[in-house]
């Protein structure tokens, strides 16, 4: 719940926004876009349209070389029309606006959000922005966000005019601390993944009896803490772990009134280990129960819903 709680205060601090708002990059063309030029002062040599298959402002070449568009900033695009019209004008001004954004790439935001959503991005956005539209985290998440930007759908904010293909990974504690760079603008196309964390299941004698979700070193103790505590009725020397080893499954007997007083280790658990707590008075199990694992409870992988961010 703290995890929770921190990035719910973080989201609302003034600081934060001031933060963010500095993380911003310049916005960029992409392909699909609509770019207006604007010669002050008439209109003989204004132009709308979009980029050609070359990333250059097509049919705008009449008056000398063709205008490279894809992944420049309008600032740039107009420096580069000025520089062509002072050949024929004197002292132009040239205003480039994109107009037109609507046909970009969505970003996808996936996994371990509440609302994994598609955003069509017609202004400048935050990781951090899109996670509150999103809903936030869920509880299953690992703390752990991967970024994959695309060659072929976004421009890299870092380096215009390079369309390679980059892939980011961001820790969620670094997000909650305010790190600038954990934060970065998201540009259309960029597919997000808030990891989610794998598992253990806790059954028995606990008040609440549910999957318990890993971000770092989990042990038995801590897990049935996670699950409510001890019941009344549980047996605390009598805590079986059912672990899968391939096909076969072992069983690792723990006893934590030992732990307790510091006679034996806690045991560190693994993805997918079944904890069952046995009570006074039942039967020891042997085998395994069925587990419902969490992938099973997934949502339906058809089309997310989409939002558009205007």
């Amino acid at each position: 719940m703290k995890f929770f709680a921190a990035f719910t205060i973080l989201l609302l601090g003034s600081a934060v926004a001031a933060a963010q708002g500095a993380n911003i990059q310049e916005d960029l063309v992409h392909f699909g876009d609509v770019v207006d030029v604007d010669v002050v002062g008439g209109y003989e040599f204004d132009w709308r349209g979009s980029l050609n298959a070359d990333g250059f402002l097509e049919g705008y070449d009449a008056y000398g070389d063709p205008i490279p568009g894809l992944c420049r900033s309008e600032a740039a695009i107009a420096a580069d029309v000025t520089k062509v019209l002072s050949k024929i004008l004197r002292d132009p001004k040239v205003v480039v606006k994109i107009v037109d954004r609507s046909n970009r790439a969505f970003a996808r935001l996936d996994g371990a959000v509440r609302t994994p959503t598609r955003f069509s991005l017609k202004r400048n956005a935050s990781l951090r922005e899109l996670i509150v539209l999103a809903g936030g985290f869920t509880d299953d998440a690992s703390g752990e966000i991967s970024i994959y930007r695309s060659s072929t759908s976004s421009c890299s904010s870092k380096s215009p005019g390079d369309n390679g293909s980059q892939a980011m990974a961001i820790k969620v504690s670094d997000l909650l601390k305010g790190d600038l760079n954990a934060n970065p603008q998201i540009l259309s196309g960029d597919l997000i993944t808030v990891e989610k964390a794998l598992p253990v299941y806790v059954i028995g004698a606990v008040n609440n009896p549910r999957p318990v979700f890993t971000r770092e070193k989990m042990t038995v103790s801590r897990a049935v803490e996670s699950a409510g505590g001890l019941t009344k009725e549980a047996e605390e020397t009598r805590v079986t772990i059912f672990r899968k080893n391939g096909t076969e499954t072992s069983l690792i007997e723990i006893d934590l009134d030992k732990v307790k007083r510091g006679e034996t280790d806690d045991a560190v658990l693994k993805p997918f280990d079944i904890i069952d707590v046995a009570a006074r008075g039942g039967l020891k199990r042997k085998y395994p129960p069925v587990a419902a694992l969490q992938e099973n409870k997934d949502r339906s992988r058809g089309e997310l819903p989409l939002r558009v961010v205007d």
